[in-house]
């Protein structure tokens, strides 16, 4: 039986390093079609298809962010979070690949250009630009890495308990060899698998789940709709409030009783008679005790408490810890009474808290009257309570911030990893697909994601869900509610183990393409020009960027390990998105604005970074999650001024000249 037990608990492990062994095997598999030309390290020789295209932006969007951080941001924000993230993510994400991907594909192809940093520095004329925008871009792009290693950690510990440094080292291995041996290719190809793996695996995650909560309704688990319908009447009941964007009318109708309630005490009922009574009552109490177990200074010493039977014990412990938490009068009367209350402080707490129990247990027992007399008694001891008034219930997410999360989508755009992978696109054909699909593909991940979020926190509130705790707070840790969900209501383990690599599927989509994306960078953009194009070989310029490829590595997991106790998935998504939304307007200016110039880019980054900075250290870096400015969130009024900064710099700087822009226009002015 114990072998047995040990058997059943290793299968999830067991299915997660299968998986890994073939996706490890696939991309070294992918690896022996690299032709050994830098054109196919860093774009795969522009020949990927429409289908791989797709699998490979949409696994490549689909990080950590998008299913640890939206079930966790669902946990505490409810469903509106499919609206301010999926919802605008499919359309929006559709929209750049047309409009700006399929335009930056043809330049880039008819220029020879595979990185971002390449483009704009032939487009605004200017090496030390394009420098500028290497280091923001690599200081933006390595919190979205540590977005997955993260993710995968906080995962694995919710589901398996596994260390979420272990975790951590063993993706980053597999995502580095298979990157290492065969570039953009090998990330095409192993996020093709992933991507269908993820996409997969989180459809029938989503199935088990509704049913594991359906059955702890009356009603149990039924067909698929039933358990959707029957894990959402869950909620409810227990936390309604996370299933609308405004208040829920059951929680509003709470809030109006108590309300009422409130108003009708503080106009008929009489604190503060209740209290002056109570006062005179106690203290007179505490006196007969001093006069009975007291001293010559009418106070109990330490010594004189000990001797005390239990009961009395208690009693006076009860009476002297009412008066200890009122006004300084009552204090003074409390330590007068027993001097040693202060070293003593948590043992009568502790006694007075018992006592308690002790008494309301009896007070409703009627079998012994003179114990229930007695009880009651010692109840009325305690201090009246001032009435509280209520707080009003909050909307999970106000109408305008809501809204400003269309900003956030906006920063796939200037993603240097899927720039990397409009590149390898075979032709403009390729792009139909993606577009097209994107947001059924979105749709198909993030609905189920975000639905597991607000059963939680049903579950949650019902404590049929238990979660880890942010160390040094009472918050519950949000970025492991995928893997709690997963842990403690998914029984079969085979099961478990097919959702635990869907999920590490979704995280090692993307950081395979970022690993592969800034080994480019740095090789192009800063080792290249610093030497000159001939300087290196074909071969050598591959072998530098699988060494920057390994670097990138080892710094992304070092960091990871600082900050894997107590980073938030979702609030290091949303900051290291609104920089580059907020950079956007420069991708796009380029592309359609013939007037814009570096003059205006320098402005656009530099509001960019001093805002960015600003309201970041004003969120505590990122701990409040509600964070707004002027009621929005911080991406909205950041690209704004940043696209303002844009605008004015280049018009009160000179105009570029035609015959450096034309070849990025393909209607020249006649």
């Amino acid at each position: 039986m114990i072998i047995f037990a040990a058997t059943q608990s290793s299968i999830p492990l067991l299915i997660v390093g299968a998986y890994l062994v073939i996706l490890l095997g696939l991309g070294i598999y992918s690896s022996t079609l690299f032709q050994g030309t830098s054109k196919d390290y860093f774009v795969a020789s522009r020949s990927i298809g429409s289908f791989m295209l797709l699998m490979s932006v949409f696994g490549t969007t689909m990080t950590g962010f998008a299913l640890v951080g939206s079930t966790g941001k669902s946990f505490t924000a409810g469903v509106a979070t499919f609206g301010a993230l999926a919802v605008w993510s499919g359309i929006i994400h559709s929209a750049v690949f047309f409009i700006v991907g399929l335009r930056l594909w043809a330049i880039g192809k008819r220029h020879g250009y595979v990185t971002q940093v390449q483009f704009f520095r032939d487009r605004f004329n200017s090496n030390t630009l394009g420098t500028i925008l290497f280091v923001l871009l690599v200081l933006l792009i390595i919190p979205y890495l540590l977005v997955g290693i993260i993710s995968a950690g906080k995962f694995m510990q919710g589901t398996a308990g596994l260390d979420p440094r272990l975790t951590g080292a063993i993706i980053c291995f597999v995502v580095l060899t298979y990157v290492f041996l065969g570039g953009v290719r090998s990330a095409a190809w192993a996020n093709t698998f992933q991507t269908l793996v993820f996409m997969l695996t989180g459809v029938v995650a989503f199935v088990m789940i509704s049913k594991a909560v359906a059955e702890k309704t009356e009603a149990g688990g039924g067909g698929l709709l039933d358990n959707v319908k029957r894990a959402t009447e869950y909620v409810e009941l227990h936390k309604p409030e996370r299933l609308v964007r405004g208040v829920h009318p059951k929680v509003q109708g709470r809030f109006d009783e108590a309300k009422k309630a409130y108003q009708i005490e503080s106009v008929e009922g009489d604190y503060q008679g209740a209290y002056d009574s109570w006062k005179t009552a106690t203290v007179e109490h505490i006196n007969e005790l001093l006069e009975k177990h007291g001293g010559e200074d009418k106070s109990i010493s330490g010594e004189e408490f000990s001797k005390l039977n239990p009961e009395e014990q208690m009693e006076l412990a009860f009476v002297v810890t009412e008066l200890a938490s009122g006004e300084e009068t009552e204090q003074a009367a409390a330590r007068k009474a027993l001097p040693a209350n202060e070293s003593q402080r948590d043992k009568l707490a502790e006694q007075h808290k018992k006592q308690l129990q002790l008494a309301e247990k009896a007070a409703a027992d009627d079998s012994d009257i003179e114990k229930q007399f007695n009880a009651q008694a010692l109840l009325e001891m305690r201090r009246p309570q001032a009435p509280v008034e209520p707080v009003a219930p909050l909307v999970s997410m106000s109408q305008l911030f809501f809204i400003t999360f269309l900003f956030i989508p906006l920063s796939v755009g200037m993603f240097p990893h899927v720039f990397q992978h409009w590149l390898t696109a075979k032709s403009a054909k390729s792009f139909r697909l993606a577009i097209v699909a994107h947001p059924l593909c979105i749709a198909i991940v993030w609905l189920p994601c975000i639905l597991i979020g607000v059963w939680a926190a049903g579950l949650y509130a019902a404590g049929d869900l238990t979660l880890p705790m942010i160390p040094g707070t009472e918050k519950p840790n949000t970025s492991a509610v995928l893997g709690a969900m997963v842990g403690q209501l998914v029984q079969s383990p085979w099961l478990m183990g097919l959702l635990m690599a869907g999920v590490l599927a979704a995280i090692m989509s993307s950081l395979d393409s970022q690993f592969a994306c800034l080994g480019t960078m740095f090789t192009n953009d800063i080792v290249v020009p610093f030497k000159g194009k001939d300087y290196y070989s074909d071969a050598d310029t591959v072998k530098i960027a699988r060494y920057f490829v390994i670097g990138v590595v080892v710094v992304a997991y070092c960091i990871s390990l600082l900050l894997m106790k107590t980073a938030s998935v979702f609030n290091i998504g949303i900051w290291c998105f609104s920089g580059f939304t907020a950079l956007f307007p420069i991708v796009f200016s380029a592309l359609y604005w013939r007037r814009v110039t570096a003059a205006g880019a320098y402005a656009c980054i530099a509001v960019t970074v001093l805002l960015w900075v600003i309201w970041f250290k004003d969120s505590g870096f990122g701990a409040d999650k509600g964070y707004a400015v002027l009621g929005m969130l911080p991406a909205a009024p950041l690209t704004m001024a940043s696209a303002v900064a844009l605008i004015i710099g280049s018009l009160l700087s000179k105009a570029p000249e035609e015959r450096k822009i034309n070849k990025f226009f393909p209607n020249k002015p006649r």
